[in-house]
């Protein structure tokens, strides 16, 4: 039986905003069983207080796993803060995770701020994490910030102003939630280390993402020596952009590893 797939979404996201990603997802890899968890602070968990450490949120999701029966192995696929959720957990407890797809993630040490997270964003990110811009106002902005397609995703911003209304994100918990992501420092060395020549870790980054440098993904792939794909026109949120792309490229990478 193949490890269950655990999907981490970033700041302030829940497993609704994985949209239709899921089921592509699990038809397309006959037999993955697929668990999209949320981080406290969002989602389901919106009321919780959100660990201001990557380390708080890698113990919050792993208690929250074990709470539904759930055991591992598992496979991870996360983007942006979950992504570094995803390699905290790695770094702490490796023999729990059997492969990790990290996408437009960002990490200390190995890129500076301002890859990090790209200056024309600071203001909208702040604009969309503090209080006072409706919730209209503020999924119009992540729109624009995270994909490149927006003109061909208008109908999702109705979705997500339905989620943010029903489940709010509270201004201390996103703030917590970028803090804890501005001062997570990522192990220097591959986390989870390859096994007869075959990374146990996949990176997949959006070359024109417009929030964080695709040179962040680039440095990281460098420094662990794991694969890296890029992709030639999506944004920061790819599975959104370009979900088809995606898939083939962590079904192709999954085989490798099974093999």
């Amino acid at each position: 039986m193949h490890p269950p797939w655990i999907l981490l979404r970033g700041l302030t996201r829940e497993a609704a905003h994985w949209g239709d990603f899921v089921s592509a997802f699990e038809n397309a890899l006959p037999g993955a069983r697929v668990v999209a968890p949320d981080l406290p602070g969002n989602g389901l968990l919106h009321r919780a207080v959100s660990p201001a450490t990557v380390r708080g949120m890698v113990e919050a999701c792993r208690a929250q796993l074990a709470a539904h029966g759930l055991r591992p192995p598992f496979r991870v696929l996360a983007m942006s803060l979950g992504a570094m959720v995803a390699t905290e957990w790695a770094r702490v407890a490796p023999g729990e995770l059997a492969g990790c797809v990290l996408i437009n993630t960002s990490l200390r040490p190995f890129s500076p701020f301002y890859q990090r997270l790209r200056p024309a964003s600071y203001l909208p990110v702040l604009r969309c994490v503090l209080p006072g811009a409706s919730p209209e106002a503020i999924e119009q902005t992540v729109l624009r910030m995270t994909s490149n397609c927006a003109a061909a995703h208008a109908s999702v911003v109705r979705d997500w102003v339905a989620v943010r209304r029903q489940r709010p994100v509270s201004a201390p918990n996103a703030l917590r939630q970028l803090l804890a992501a501005a001062r997570y420092r990522a192990p220097v060395a591959a986390p989870l280390p390859a096994v007869s020549g075959v990374s146990h870790i996949l990176l997949l980054a959006s070359q024109n993402d417009r929030l964080v440098s695709s040179q962040c993904s680039q440095a990281i792939a460098q420094a662990w020596g794991v694969p890296l794909r890029l992709h030639p026109f999506a944004g920061h949120d790819l599975p959104l952009d370009d979900a088809p792309w995606v898939i083939r490229q962590v079904r192709s990478w999954a085989e490798g590893v099974a093999a």
